[in-house]
């Protein structure tokens, strides 16, 4: 039996996210912890995340979790949710903090002169509701859900990844955005997979098997 680690810092919507990935892969141990030796002896690692980042960061850093979190993006399978994407980049204009730093780029906030709809209608900020996502290219945790598939979004910024090769999705709100990253054993999506029915279910299944 693997051990799958949700990573608890007090911020994320931890319980639907556990019960997901618990009903993808009934065989497997889900965990959620806020003990830096459970994430390191974990065989799978997920980071979920709600609310601002000055608060993730500061409560990731007061629970001595930011070391093993950026030690398992560098040694396991990783799975980033919402603000668990966005911390993994570096300044974030959201309290104008820095996240982890171990992917190259920042994140800035929507820009309001460019929340226009195609019809001239305003566009609100945060971004929530549901929303396709175009996929840049194949990837294990994209298989089984076709290109352009609808996931669930609650977000007021974005990640602005310094290097095209990181964008493992886009979708588009005003501006296109990166929804979804990938390098190596780290995957990471700005949608909500525990909140996108049969879809965001096959990601999570999909994680569950992927060995990078």
């Amino acid at each position: 039996m693997a051990t799958v680690a949700v990573v608890d810092y007090g911020m994320g919507n931890l319980r639907s996210v556990a019960k997901a990935i618990e009903h993808v892969a009934p065989g497997e141990r889900v965990l959620i912890t806020a003990n830096a030796e459970d994430i390191a002896h974990a065989d799978r690692v997920v980071v979920p995340g709600q609310g601002a980042m000055p608060g993730c960061m500061r409560e990731l850093s007061a629970r001595g979790l930011s070391e093993a979190v950026v030690r398992a993006t560098a040694e396991k399978p990783f799975l980033g949710i919402c603000v668990g994407l966005q911390m993994l980049f570096g300044h974030a204009e959201e309290g104008d903090v820095m996240g982890l730093g171990v992917l190259a780029g920042r994140v800035p906030r929507f820009p309001r002169e460019a929340m226009v709809a195609t019809d001239g209608s305003r566009l609100k900020v945060p971004h929530m509701g549901w929303n396709q996502v175009f996929q840049a290219g194949p990837h294990p945790l994209w298989a089984g859900i076709e290109d352009g598939a609808r996931f669930y979004f609650v977000h007021s910024y974005y990640v602005e990844p310094a290097l095209p090769g990181l964008i493992a999705g886009s979708t588009h709100y005003g501006i296109p955005f990166t929804s979804a990253v990938a390098r190596d054993n780290i995957f990471a999506v700005q949608f909500h997979p525990e909140k996108s029915a049969r879809d965001g279910l096959a990601l999570l299944a999909n994680f569950m098997h992927w060995n990078p």
